[in-house]
């Protein structure tokens, strides 16, 4: 692993480089490497997870006075989701510098969405560990912030309420959600929800949260209408 390659594309020098490499190590890597006493990236992501809700809580708070709680958590929760971390990870090359295990690179693992993700949060909370909060909001502010003041998450929309009124349309339908599956381990679940009309699965979803699972089933769900109709 080229530290300082890496350090390059991130603009950030760390005082702790083996705090870099931690971050970008999957658990994979690890489980091959016993007697190496690698620790792998999972704690550092929940850290990481902590920090970037607190500086984009932040951010929403001193940007966007005029908005209400519920459209600045909506907008949140949207600029934190998986999608979204993946992204930012992408613009990084993240996918490039991580370590995992041979299987794990076998199926794809360097272009997986949950690593992708899981690799930029435990990013944040090295370098927050590293150089403290002031030097992680800076990181924020160069590759995060940005999407948010130029309008990238402007299409946030509540999928279930767009859902709700499509159904709500034909006086017989009914309309319920429900989690069909929980994964990865309990500090770091995936919920995977399906929305149900009439009885019938029209829509799955996964999310970090149990709500977030929700709002993609209700995205699909529309998809799949849309379709139907045309």
């Amino acid at each position: 692993m080229d530290i300082s390659q890496i350090e390059k594309k991130l603009g950030v020098t760390f005082n702790n480089p083996e705090l870099l490499k931690q971050a970008f190590t999957h658990s994979s890597y690890v489980n091959e490497h016993r007697k190496d006493n690698y620790a792998d990236n999972e704690r550092l992501e929940f850290l990481g997870d902590a920090v970037l809700e607190l500086g984009v809580s932040q951010y929403l708070f001193r940007s966007m006075t005029d908005k209400p709680e519920g459209e600045m958590t909506k907008l949140r929760a949207t600029i934190v989701c998986e999608a979204s971390l993946e992204r930012y990870a992408r613009k990084l090359n993240i996918g490039k510098y991580l370590r995992l295990g041979r299987g794990e690179e076998q199926t794809g693992g360097r272009e997986r969405s949950a690593n992708l993700a899981d690799a930029f949060e435990a990013l944040l909370g090295a370098l927050y560990l590293d150089q403290g909060y002031s030097a992680t909001l800076q990181f924020l502010e160069t590759h995060v912030f940005p999407d948010i003041s130029t309008g990238a998450f402007s299409h946030v929309m509540d999928y279930k309420s767009q859902l709700q009124e499509v159904v709500q349309k034909h006086k017989n339908h009914s309309i319920y959600y429900h989690i069909a599956d929980e994964l990865g381990p309990s500090h770091h679940k995936q919920f995977i929800a399906e929305v149900n009309i009439n009885g019938e699965v029209k829509g799955k979803g996964k999310g970090r949260t149990k709500k977030e699972a929700e709002q993609f089933a209700a995205k699909e769900a529309l998809e799949n209408l849309r379709e139907h109709k045309s």
